[in-house]
């Protein structure tokens, strides 16, 4: 399985250790009992705190969790991709992922379902250097676009220079690792993809670079689910009125977000990781790009459609992203 988000290079090595201790030993428990007749869940973040799980942490610090009957304990995993395999084999029992990794994982005969849409639009976008000749993305032909090594990265943007009338063919692709910012801000590349709107874009801008964005769904790509959380088919029989339980808590995480959006960040910043520190102004206007992506609109907070899941399974079987057939119908379940 490819890899997805990627932690920051410089994170010590003890770090990293106990990171892997936590994810090898401490995400068991499967609706085990806590105190007073609580529901245990452990729930696998799918990066380092911050701002997209704002909610959580208000629903945490609210009450809402405890109310719901639930000792829930928030977890981040020692590698972003071995949240949905500690899931799968019930290490843990929920875990913040991506849609389109949780089609890969069913393809791939990983018994892994998506129980609700957390951002519901993608934030993975195309970034260029705004020089005043790049309009759009056919005009990224001849330029350099710096990338992570991930065949889907590449996916998505030979379909938007198609989509636009370019010719995917002539882009010329430099693979930086995870180093997409130093790539941007020392010339080595005129575009990158693999970086978030709501956090390389803002911290790129912060250090002065003028930049233009490209959404994947505005050029060819289906408009999809950028994060999700998910749980195993074996989960969700044994555990579905907690993990119903969870998501309506969840629910009023985010709703106590949006109407008190200062003081839910605030929750999230007073508990933020000394060895993952969060810029409090970087945070600020990550959660104003990302409530507005996170709106379900009149449907319920975390809704999601046939017509979603059908649509990206589809695409990624063009691009060659998975080999067998996905029923989009057991990709996810409305809880």
């Amino acid at each position: 399985m490819f890899k997805f988000r990627s932690w920051k290079k410089g994170a010590s090595l003890s770090i990293a250790l106990a990171l892997v201790l936590i994810g090898s030993t401490g995400c068991g428990s499967t609706n085990t009992q806590a105190g007073s007749g609580e529901t245990e869940l452990t729930v696998l973040l799918d990066w380092y705190p911050n701002a997209v799980h704002t909610f959580l942490y208000a629903a945490e610090e609210q009450g809402y969790f405890e109310e719901a009957g639930l000792k829930v304990k928030l977890q981040t995993p020692a590698d972003t991709n071995d949240a949905l395999k500690l899931v799968a084999t019930g290490k843990a029992d929920l875990a913040l992922s991506y849609q389109m990794q949780v089609a890969i994982s069913r393809a791939e005969d990983i018994p892994i379902v998506s129980v609700g849409a957390i951002v519901r639009h993608p934030l993975n976008q195309l970034m260029a250097i705004d020089s005043g000749e790049i309009h759009s993305p056919k005009d990224l032909v001849g330029k350099k676009i710096g990338y992570p090594s991930i065949p889907l990265d590449e996916a998505i943007v030979n379909t938007m220079v198609k989509s636009d009338g370019g010719d995917p063919a002539k882009l010329d692709y430099v693979d930086v690792g995870w180093d997409l910012i130093p790539a941007m801000t020392t010339n080595k590349v005129d575009a990158i993809i693999g970086g978030y709107v709501n956090h390389e874009k803002l911290l790129l801008e912060k250090e002065g670079e003028k930049l233009i964005a490209f959404d994947p769904s505005e050029y060819g790509v289906p408009d999809y689910y950028e994060l999700v959380l998910t749980a195993s088919e074996d989960g969700l029989k044994s555990n579905s009125d907690a993990i119903k339980k969870f998501m309506e808590a969840a629910a009023k995480g985010q709703a106590y977000t949006v109407s008190h959006p200062d003081e839910a960040l605030q929750i999230l910043l007073d508990q933020q990781s000394e060895e993952f520190p969060l810029d409090a102004e970087i945070e600020r206007k990550s959660l104003d790009i990302l409530l507005p992506l996170m709106d379900a609109g009149t449907e319920p907070f975390g809704s999601q459609s046939e017509e979603s899941w059908s649509s990206i399974i589809d695409w990624l079987k063009e691009q060659g992203q998975i080999k067998q057939d996905v029923d989009a119908e057991q990709a996810f379940r409305h809880l």
